[in-house]
C-alpha cells in the first residue's frame, strides 16, 4: 500500500484586509479619544464658570412702608402681632427687571429671623414661632414676593426677649437673609443675595460687607440687593462679614454670617 503524504499549506494573510481593519480600529479609537476630550472640556468649562454678583435695579422702593409691633408675648411660643402700613401682604411684587428670581407664589410677606438663623416667611400680621432656648434676638422686616427686603428705617423690628444673657442691641449688625434653601431649574441661574444692616451703613470709604461665595471674594459697599451668577450645581456656601474701613471684622455675636444652599 502506498503511503500518501498530506501537505498542509498555511493560509497566507490578506494584507489589504488586515490593514483596513487596523485603520478602522485606529480611527474608532481616535474618535473615542476626541469625544472624551470634548466632554471633559465641556464639563471643565461648566465647572470653571466665573462667579459674579450684579446689583438689582427695578424693584419698587416702598420708602413709606412701615412695620410696627402691636404685641409680642412669650409662653411656649412667641406670639407676634404686627401692624403693616403702605404695604400689602400676600400680593405679587411688581418690578421692572426682566430676569427671573425665585419667587413666592403666596406673595409679599414678613421675614422673621431669630438669633441670625434662617428666616421664616409669614404672610399674615399675626403668627406664632417656636423660640430658641435662652435669649432670642429677633429681627423682622418686610419682604417682597421674591424675598428682597424692604430697606427703610420703618420697615423692620429689632428686639430681644427670653431667658439668658442679653446682648447690646446698639452694636453694628449684619443679618443674613438670602439665598436660602434648594434651587432647581431656571431658579439656579440667578440667586438673590440679600442681607439686613442694623445700626450701620456701608460705603466706599467706610464699613463694607465682604461676601465669600465658594471661595470667590467680593467687597460690597452699597446696601442693595444683588444677584449671583455662575454658580456650579451642588452645595454652595456664602459667608458674609461686616468689616470696618481697615478690613477688620466688626465684633458682635452674629458676625460673620454663613448660609449654605443647594443647586440641582
Amino acid at each position: 500500500m502506498k503511503k500518501r503524504h498530506l501537505q498542509f499549506v498555511a493560509a497566507q494573510p490578506n494584507h489589504r484586509t488586515s490593514q483596513a481593519q487596523l485603520n478602522f480600529k485606529k480611527n474608532t479609537m481616535k474618535k473615542y479619544i476626541l469625544s472624551v476630550i470634548a466632554i471633559s472640556i465641556l464639563f471643565s468649562c461648566q465647572e470653571s464658570k466665573e462667579i459674579t454678583i450684579t446689583k438689582i435695579e427695578g424693584s419698587p422702593n416702598y420708602e413709606n412702608s412701615k412695620l410696627s409691633l402691636v404685641d409680642l408675648t412669650s409662653n411656649e411660643e412667641l406670639e407676634f402681632s404686627f401692624e403693616v402700613e403702605n404695604y400689602e401682604l400676600g400680593i405679587q411684587t411688581p418690578h421692572d427687571f426682566k430676569y427671573g428670581l425665585a419667587n413666592s407664589g403666596k406673595g409679599q410677606h414678613i421675614h422673621l429671623i431669630i438669633n441670625n438663623g434662617p428666616y421664616s416667611a409669614h404672610y399674615s400680621k399675626n403668627f406664632k414661632m417656636k423660640p430658641d432656648t435662652g435669649n432670642n434676638v429677633i429681627l423682622a422686616f418686610l419682604s417682597r414676593s421674591y424675598h428682597e427686603s424692604v430697606k427703610n428705617k420703618n420697615a423692620f423690628l429689632f428686639t430681644q426677649m427670653g431667658e439668658g444673657e442679653k446682648i447690646n442691641l446698639d452694636q453694628e449688625f449684619l443679618f443674613y437673609s438670602r439665598p436660602k434653601g434648594v434651587y432647581s431649574g431656571t431658579d439656579t441661574e440667578k440667586l438673590l443675595l440679600d442681607f439686613y444692616l442694623i445700626n450701620t451703613t456701608i460705603s466706599p470709604s467706610g464699613n463694607k460687607v465682604r461676601a465669600t461665595i465658594n471661595e470667590t471674594v467680593f467687597l460690597i459697599d452699597d446696601w442693595a440687593p444683588y444677584y449671583i451668577e455662575g454658580l456650579p450645581k451642588g452645595e454652595v456656601t456664602i459667608k458674609l462679614e461686616l468689616i470696618n474701613s481697615s478690613g477688620a471684622l466688626i465684633e458682635n455675636p452674629f458676625n460673620p454670617s454663613t448660609g449654605t444652599v443647594t443647586l440641582k
